[in-house]
């Protein structure tokens, strides 16, 4: 086996390959709410967050959390059917006008996003 960047290591058995997670997308928003600014921040997620679970192709479920420490550090967690399904939502104009609201709550935002290759429930890998 040659070391090539288009290799895969190989993982554990069962953890990569066809699982239907394999193909979701997760995506994680780290983002800074001044203190003053919270209730903009929370009315403006209240706002938008049924129009997105209600309305958005491929958004499986999203989560708001408040650091335990850092009452400004907020995460903004969603998962999606695939990243092709995110990327279409989020180059889209409506997200833009959406979105709007939230972020002029921020003072800082940072996105990343991960392929879901692994999970587990109820004491079963999916």
């Amino acid at each position: 086996m040659s070391d090539t960047l288009s290799e895969r290591p190989e993982a554990p058995q069962g953890l990569l390959g066809a699982e239907p997670a394999a193909d979701r997308a997760r995506i994680v928003f780290l983002v800074r709410v001044p203190l003053g600014r919270t209730a903009d921040f929370l009315n403006a997620y209240q706002q938008i967050r049924h129009l997105v679970a209600d309305g958005t192709p491929g958004h499986l479920v999203d989560q708001l959390c408040r650091s335990d420490t850092d009452p400004e550090q907020w995460l903004i967690t969603s998962e999606w059917r695939d990243m092709a399904s995110f990327r279409a939502w989020e180059s889209s104009e409506a997200h833009r006008e959406l979105v709007r609201p939230l972020r002029e709550a921020m003072t800082e935002a940072r996105s990343l996003r991960f392929s879901v290759r692994a999970q587990t429930s109820a004491g079963e890998v999916v």
